[in-house]
């Protein structure tokens, strides 16, 4: 027969918060009551009577982590209830509230555990605070939570924030969405005499109020203009722009209308990351993500597909194309990680047998696809080893080209084509992206550009009445400071 251990929760703050019952059953004689921390008004109001506890304070001392505390005194009821027939264990508030320990007995299976019952503080600090859950209500262990964890559009209430590192923790974790002055509610000793509420700035949270083990922090709903920098709010404000009442521009566009600008956007963002531009890559990122959101929006609008649908499915993508990283397959280095990810590919979108080159995506621009073309050819064999017969092949295609100046200028079209190929080949064999090489080229020759035009402009004179010598001097000139 299992052995019992009885959990019974001592409420939230004095005796007068104590149901009858409980009280009763604690006054029982002959009887070992464990308790998880003496430092409770109950515990204190009871030894005063005459009833004894053995406590588990001595292991807060014992480990730096709670899990490890919690770990060791569920070990340690296990083995008394071991000893004897049943064992009470006593806890602050309601067993089944922020009771850690409680969950590992209700989850271990040598023990019967049976929850007596108590009064949660939950009740007094709704009283208290004169808020209703209904609205949305998140109760967190200010001891353990993450940034992702917290909605602020919510009441967000803390419990366990008893002393100014654990205060410390939640204020500067509540600082990367809030400002400083944000008030903060510091509930203290909720439902007794000594009830508190005090409302600071956030950012004095650890250092002006004095805190305990019935110390909870409190903060009210956000308004939402206040976290613009939340996904919910773009996503709010993206389909208040496709709404009936939206924008005319924006109500009006389509996926086929839409796709210039993704194009443009992403060059854009890819010129600021050659500039080193870290402000100009926020803003021009956000631009790409915009194009995301108002197909996804597009999507929803038309009943396809939602922006939750795009992130399962990347999400489910990421985890099964890693399972070096969420599963246990072992690679040595990137060509192992590659590899499996082709073979995870092919198995995720069988195709019936086409011809190899048939795979790629007709829609890149010309240069991708040629990269394309001699990566696909690659993969049976159909490529050089070094880099010194694809230099061969660049010099035998120019000779083509002046042959065709001279004697066939129908073929030149073609034969510049070849060459444009060649020049893509070296560049894979350096894994230089040949649409990414012309758009930096693009780029320095309009920068240069623009510095004749303006030194042009100030010797007033036209382009047109330069010499080709004078204007290829301001080009070197431009190219000096451009390397300086």
């Amino acid at each position: 027969m299992k052995s019992v251990i009885e959990v019974i929760g001592l409420g939230a703050s004095d005796m007068e918060q104590l149901p009858l019952g409980i009280y009763r059953k604690l006054l029982q004689e002959n009887q070992s009551i464990f308790v998880r921390t003496i430092d409770h008004p109950v515990v204190q109001s009871l030894q005063a009577e005459g009833v004894s506890f053995l406590s588990f304070d001595d292991i807060y001392e014992k480990h730096e982590q709670f899990e490890q505390v919690y770990e060791e005194i569920v070990e340690r009821l296990i083995t008394e209830g071991k000893k004897q027939a049943k064992v009470v264990y006593a806890v602050p508030g309601h067993p089944m509230l922020a009771e850690r320990t409680v969950q590992l007995l209700l989850e271990n299976k040598e023990i019967d555990t049976k929850i007596i019952g108590g009064q949660s503080y939950l009740d007094a600090t709704f009283t208290a605070l004169q808020i209703d859950p209904i609205e949305g209500f998140q109760f967190i262990d200010g001891t353990s939570f993450t940034r992702d964890q917290l909605d602020y559009r919510h009441h967000l209430l803390f419990c366990q924030v008893y002393d100014r590192f654990l205060a410390s923790e939640v204020k500067l974790t509540l600082l990367e969405d809030l400002p400083e002055n944000h008030p903060v509610t510091v509930v203290e000793a909720v439902g007794s005499k000594d009830e508190k509420l005090t409302t600071i700035p956030l950012v004095e949270l650890d250092q002006t109020v004095e805190l305990s083990n019935l110390t909870s922090v409190y903060v009210k709903p956000t308004d939402k203009e206040q976290l613009n920098h939340h996904f919910f709010r773009l996503r709010e404000v993206i389909a208040k722009l496709r709404s009936p009442d939206g924008c005319p521009w924006d109500k009006k566009q389509t996926h086929q209308s839409l796709r210039k600008y993704l194009i443009e956007e992403t060059y854009e963002f890819i010129e600021a990351v050659d500039n080193l531009d870290d402000v100009a890559m926020v803003e021009e990122i956000g631009d790409v993500l915009l194009q995301v959101m108002l197909h996804s929006q597009i999507g929803e609008d038309e009943g396809f597909f939602t922006i939750d649908d795009v992130i399962k499915t990347l999400t489910d993508k990421m985890v099964r194309r890693h399972p070096h990283v969420f599963d246990t397959v072992k690679v040595n280095d990137k060509h192992d990680v590659v590899k499996n990810w082709n073979e995870i590919k092919k198995e995720e979108k069988p195709t019936q047998e086409t011809a190899l080159l048939d795979q790629i995506n007709p829609s890149q621009p010309q240069l991708l696809i040629a990269e394309e073309i001699q990566k696909k050819a690659a993969t049976v064999g159909f490529d050089w080893d070094d880099v010194f017969p694809i230099f061969e092949k660049i010099k035998e295609e120019m000779d083509e080209v002046w042959q065709a100046i001279e004697e066939e200028p129908n073929k030149l079209e073609g034969e510049i084509g070849d060459l444009l190929f060649a020049v893509v080949n070296l560049a894979r064999y350096y894994k230089i992206n040949p649409e990414l090489a012309i758009f930096q080229t693009n780029n320095k020759f309009r920068t240069r550009f623009q510095y004749i035009e303006m030194k042009v402009k100030e010797s007033d004179r036209s382009l047109e009445e330069m010499s080709l010598d004078e204007l290829d001097h301001l080009w070197n000139e431009a190219k000096q400071i451009e390397d300086k």
